[in-house]
This record gives C-alpha cells, structure tokens and sequence, in this order.
C-alpha cells in the first residue's frame, strides 16, 4: 500500500465533503452526519464525470451531470436501482494529516 497525504485533517468536517488530488487522481472526501470520514474515487460511477461539483447535503453526493445520488458511508447509489456505487479508497488520518491509497501507480507508457 501506498498512502499518499492529500490534505490537512481539518480540511475536512462532519457534514462536510472536499475534492483533493493524489498525484493524477482525484479523490472526493465525504465526513457523512454521524459517521465516518470516507475517500472515494473523484468521479461518478455513472457516466465517469468529474465530481467537481458534487453537492453533499451530510448524507447523500448527489453528482450534478444527471442528478445521481450515492450514499456517504457505504458509496451505494440510492436513485436509482443498478450497482453503480463510488469507488471506495483505503483512507487513513496520521498525525494532521489525510492520507489516501488510491492504488498503484501506472507505469510511464514506453515511446513509439
């Protein structure tokens, strides 16, 4: 595992949701009402659209490209009825910091 720090631990609070990048990637951190801080992949399941401007109301993102909602603490779209969910990240907080695995990194792609 490769965890790479994203942001400070208070760039986040409960109720609250941020979009960060490790390294390439995006990650969407989620701090559901009564739950705990989740990393997920930056981008909707469903149509693989930016969650740049994602709206989280404590409990649900709702992705703004087609309204698609996804439950904060477990991914799960809860609109509509398909497996579509968030892609989960392993997350860990150390010290002040946030940090996220978001998987290995690919290989530089060889020159033609």
């Amino acid at each position: 595992m490769a965890f790479t720090t994203i942001c400070p631990a208070s760039a986040v609070s409960e109720g609250g949701m941020g979009l960060f990048q490790a390294g390439k990637k995006s990650v969407l951190l989620v701090w559901p009402e009564g739950g705990e801080l989740k990393a997920y992949r930056g981008r909707c399941p469903h149509a693989d659209m930016p969650l740049s401007e994602a709206v989280f109301n404590g409990k649900t993102v709702t992705c703004p490209h087609h309204q698609w909602g996804f439950d904060g603490g477990s991914g799960k779209c809860v609109t509509h009825l398909v497996r579509n969910a968030l892609h989960p990240y392993e997350l860990r907080v150390e010290g002040e910091e946030i940090q996220v695995d978001v998987g290995p990194a690919r290989p530089a792609r060889a020159q033609a």
